[in-house]
């Protein structure tokens, strides 16, 4: 299986000398092609940091991150713009869409954004947008969508130009249980049929059930790691809440 993102204890440290916060201690995992991964953790666990380091948004203090073979955190000014742009794709909890733009123009800017040619774009968007139930909405504004076709508009941009790694952090966070659902569906898709590798922070179980394997962070380190195999989904989410418990916390806890 061909290795995707490798984690090696990698090590976050905040504020100054004096007042030193330890957000990752030695963390350390690896994500295969094809995986769907989650991530779950108490507030202030070091999920989100973890994530943002993986994303380069934030930088580590010490250890690797390997992406596509890559080490990011070597990587600098256009290298690391170039990277990101062409490499990784994001869904955020807040779906990021420009409101200025229709749901079609959205997705056709991360295609321009990479060069791609105007006779490829407009087949591409179509195809993805059948794929994910988009259709409907590609000439709307954002103002004119529900959260759950934003968020599923937000997956098509992100997965469209074939990043290596599509990162979404609380994917669900903003929407109501039907469109928590029908996201998940659309996510379960794009990771079986694409196949996108796809790792996913989430507080929810039932958001974490939809993911192959779950990472438990706690205090900066991995606590705990199950994997769904041939377990249904409702079996997968039941140990899932049975590793919430362990942490410190039950399922109303939002981990």
């Amino acid at each position: 299986m061909e290795e995707i993102l490798r984690i090696e204890n990698i090590e976050k440290y905040y504020g100054s000398r004096s007042s030193l916060t330890k957000a990752l201690d030695l963390v350390s995992f690896s994500v295969d092609k094809g995986e769907f991964v989650a991530i779950m953790g108490a507030s202030g666990s070091g999920k989100t940091t973890l994530l943002n380091c993986i994303s380069t948004i934030d930088k580590v203090t010490s250890g690797h991150i390997f992406i596509g073979g890559e080490d990011i955190t070597k990587l600098k000014g256009n290298d690391l713009n170039r990277f990101r742009r062409e490499e990784l794709g994001f869904i955020f909890q807040d779906f990021n869409l420009l409101d200025t733009m229709t749901a079609y123009e959205n997705i056709a800017l991360a295609l321009s954004i990479k060069g791609v040619g105007v006779a490829g774009i407009d087949s591409k968007i179509k195809e993805t947008a059948n794929s994910l139930g988009i259709e409907e909405v590609l000439n709307k504004y954002p103002y004119q969508m529900s959260g759950g076709q934003k968020q599923r508009v937000a997956a098509a941009r992100a997965i469209i130009t074939e990043p290596k790694l599509v990162l979404a952090d609380e994917p669900t966070g903003a929407l109501d249980s039907r469109s928590s659902k029908m996201l998940l569906e659309s996510f379960k898709f794009m990771n079986e049929s694409i196949p996108a590798t796809i790792l996913m922070v989430t507080h929810d179980a039932f958001t974490a059930s939809y993911a192959k394997r779950v990472i438990f962070i706690k205090d900066g380190k991995i606590f705990n790691e199950i994997i769904r195999a041939d377990k249904s989904r409702k079996e997968f989410f039941n140990e899932i809440l049975d590793v919430i418990s362990l942490l410190g916390g039950d399922a109303s806890d939002a981990l």
